[in-house]
């Protein structure tokens, strides 16, 4: 009798101390689901603005790119956007195709920006290399997400078809230069960046964080005072590295140490 109260009692303590323990808080959802229309459009949202006409965006960037205009995207909190491309290619001045695979889904301004990069700038520095650059592999568009997909973090400018990572440019001649290799001539690879960090107010690669290191991301993040991030690490081979590290100077030998033909080993 007495064992069986003394088990009814440790029982009842056990339920007491696992009740005082505190639950882990549920993790936040990483987006609300919408419960009706209006919450889904957003607070800008205007039902007058919808139209089938182009934009004067649309328009210009027609002349320079293959484009396919999207239908507004919606997506909860801030996501999505009303003026969004799928940006099929890039037109060359002398003529000619560059192909993005997979084709990005941006809005048009940064659309229009990353066309210009791609034509005025990425071509011609390609150029130099002896190919045509003929694909452009991205790696990521507009998803509608936080940033580096962290529940609960802010959104990311993917979610506003306001950013693109990139991997790899392929030229005519087959060469794929992956823009994180360090094998990949580094003064083609210094001049893309400088020139992607003036186009560009946010440009992440090797050197930011854990993120970016097999990849460069591009955005037009709007920020207070015109503040701009540019961290991409053009890094060299190791081995290359590692030669012009300095060796240290030979320690003079001790008067106690026997002449090297004459040392045990």
């Amino acid at each position: 009798m007495r064992l069986l109260i003394a088990l009814l009692w440790l029982a009842g303590a056990g339920v007491a101390a696992a009740q005082d323990v505190p639950l882990p808080r549920p993790r936040p959802e990483v987006w609300v689901t919408p419960q009706t229309f209006q919450e889904a459009a957003g607070p800008d949202f205007d039902s007058t603005e919808i139209s089938a006409a182009p934009t004067d965006c649309d328009q210009r960037l027609k002349a320079i790119a293959v484009i396919e205009p999207m239908p507004r995207l919606i997506g909860p909190q801030a996501c999505g956007g009303k003026d969004m491309v799928r940006l099929d290619a890039v037109v060359r001045a002398e003529g000619g195709r560059m192909e993005l695979r997979p084709a990005p889904v941006l809005n048009c301004p940064f659309a229009e920006s990353v066309a210009s990069w791609l034509r005025d700038e990425t071509a011609p520095l390609a150029d130099k290399l002896g190919a045509k650059l003929r694909t452009i592999e991205t790696f990521d568009d507009f998803e509608c997400r936080g940033r580096n997909r962290v529940a609960g973090a802010k959104l990311s400018e993917h979610g506003k078809g306001n950013a693109v990572d990139v991997r790899a440019l392929t030229l005519s001649d087959g060469r794929v230069l992956t823009l994180t290799d360090v094998s990949v001539a580094k003064d083609f690879r210094d001049a893309l960046r400088e020139s992607a960090c003036h186009r560009f107010t946010t440009v992440l690669g090797p050197g930011s964080d854990s993120y970016h290191e097999s990849h460069i991301h591009f955005d037009l993040a709007d920020r207070h005072h015109g503040y701009r991030i540019c961290q991409w690490d053009v890094r060299e081979p190791a081995a290359e590295i590692a030669a012009r590290v300095p060796l240290p100077v030979p320690r003079p030998a001790s008067a106690d140490t026997p002449p090297s033909h004459t040392r045990k080993l």
